[in-house]
């Protein structure tokens, strides 16, 4: 009973540990996106990578709304769909891949949402952001290098979306924009930092501290009633 009970209690406590720290990581996100989102400066020769996350930037280049990816299992909502990613020529001939924003999914995996888009030089803003990250690998799903666009794929890299778009890796920026509120060529947007904020996390870590409480009363409580029964 002694080790069973110090096993749970270890477990109980690190699991509060972990949810209390992915609790001040999803703050520093939000702090990030609040303190990068404020101030707008234009990409220019910078690479992405170069600047914070979240920072907001205003970027020139051509649209070309032939080769789009359609990003899967991106709920809504409660809904199913997809986010769209739309690659843009940059004037030095990088690519900067562009999410549009959400579609809802129409209930057949072989009628894709009619995301076209004609090519068109534009200067938008945006957020730079990272690909979305799968929990599991057996979540992911790399994009077709043939066949019609736009491609489906779920959690990919950006090397495998770059040999899908047939450009060389280096060319294709390691961050994505994700497309300005105002702009008028995306769909729904309402970006944030995550889905669910830390306070999830902070309740999850004082629901697990309260399990290890719990079960130390149990023990002493179920100790003492022996000793008196003795």
């Amino acid at each position: 009973m002694t080790g069973g009970t110090v096993v749970l209690l270890v477990l109980f406590i690190g699991l509060g540990r972990w949810q209390w720290g992915r609790a001040e990581f999803k703050q520093r996100l939000a702090d990030d996106f609040a303190r990068n989102a404020t101030l707008v400066s234009e990409l220019g020769l910078r690479r992405t990578i170069e600047l914070p996350r979240f920072s907001k930037v205003e970027v020139a280049g051509e649209w070309d709304g032939s080769r789009q990816f359609l990003l899967d299992n991106r709920t809504r909502d409660g809904r199913a769909g997809y986010e769209v990613l739309t690659p843009l020529r940059l004037a030095d001939g990088r690519w900067l891949l562009v999410n549009r924003g959400w579609v809802p999914f129409g209930g057949y995996r072989d009628q894709l949402p009619d995301v076209h888009l004609a090519a068109a030089r534009v200067t938008i803003r945006g957020l730079l952001d990272e690909l979305p990250q799968a929990g599991l690998a057996g979540g992911r799903a790399a994009p077709s290098t043939a066949g019609t666009w736009p491609r489906v794929t779920a959690y990919p890299r950006m090397a495998e979306l770059a040999q899908a778009l047939s450009v060389d890796s280096r060319r294709l920026e390691s961050r994505v924009l994700l497309l300005d509120e105002q702009a008028a060529a995306g769909f729904q947007r309402g970006w944030k930092p995550f889905v669910k904020g830390p306070e999830q996390n902070w309740s999850y870590a004082i629901q697990w501290w309260s399990f290890a409480i719990l079960l130390l009363v149990l023990y002493v409580v179920m100790n003492l009633k022996k000793r008196s029964d003795a």
